[in-house]
C-alpha cells in the first residue's frame, strides 16, 4: 500500500476545496489563453511637457512602457507602398518624413515597427495601431530614423 501523498495546501485555505480550486485552475488558465487587453493610450495622454531633455512621456504612458497598447493617430505618408514600419502622427499629415526636414514635422510622433510587412493606407483615414510600448532615444538601423516613442510588433486597422 502507497503512503498518502502530504498535503501541501493548508485545510483554511480556499485552495483546499478540489473543486474550487479546479475552477481557480481553468479561470487561470482561460485568462492566460486569451491574453490582456491592450491599454488605450491617447496622443494627449503619452506626451508631456517639453523640457531642457526633450520632450517627456507623461506618468500614465511612461506606467504602460513594455505593455501592449492600443493608439490612434494617422499614418504618416510612408517611402513605399509596403513597409514593416510607419510614423503615427496625431493629426494627419501630407509629408513624408523622411522626404523633408525635422523643422516640418511635429515632435509628438510614434515609429511603428510592424510584425510583418503590410500596405500603407491613405494619410487622411484615422487608424487603431496595437503594439508594445517602447521608450528611449534609439536610431533605426536601417532607416536611419531618430526615435523616442515606438510600438513594435504591431500592427494596425481603420477606424
Amino acid at each position: 500500500m502507497k503512503a498518502p501523498m502530504p498535503n501541501l495546501v493548508p485545510p483554511d485555505s480556499p485552495l483546499s476545496c478540489p473543486l474550487l480550486s479546479r475552477r481557480l485552475l481553468l479561470a487561470a488558465a482561460s485568462l492566460g489563453a486569451m491574453g490582456a487587453s491592450p491599454a488605450p493610450l491617447s496622443f494627449s495622454g503619452l506626451y508631456g511637457p517639453v523640457t531642457a531633455q526633450g520632450i517627456q512621456l507623461t506618468p500614465s504612458a511612461q506606467a504602460l512602457v513594455g505593455r501592449s497598447v492600443e493608439l490612434r493617430g494617422f499614418m504618416a505618408p510612408p517611402l513605399k507602398a509596403e513597409s514593416d514600419f510607419f510614423v503615427l502622427t496625431r493629426y494627419p499629415m501630407s509629408i513624408c518624413p523622411f522626404c523633408s526636414n525635422a523643422a516640418d514635422w511635429p515632435v509628438d510622433v510614434v515609429l511603428v515597427r510592424l510584425g510583418a510587412t503590410a500596405e500603407t493606407i491613405e494619410p487622411s483615414y484615422a487608424i487603431d495601431v496595437t503594439g508594445v510600448l517602447e521608450h528611449g532615444m534609439k536610431v533605426d538601423p536601417e532607416t536611419g530614423f531618430v526615435s523616442l516613442v515606438r510600438l513594435v510588433d504591431a500592427a494596425w486597422h481603420r477606424v
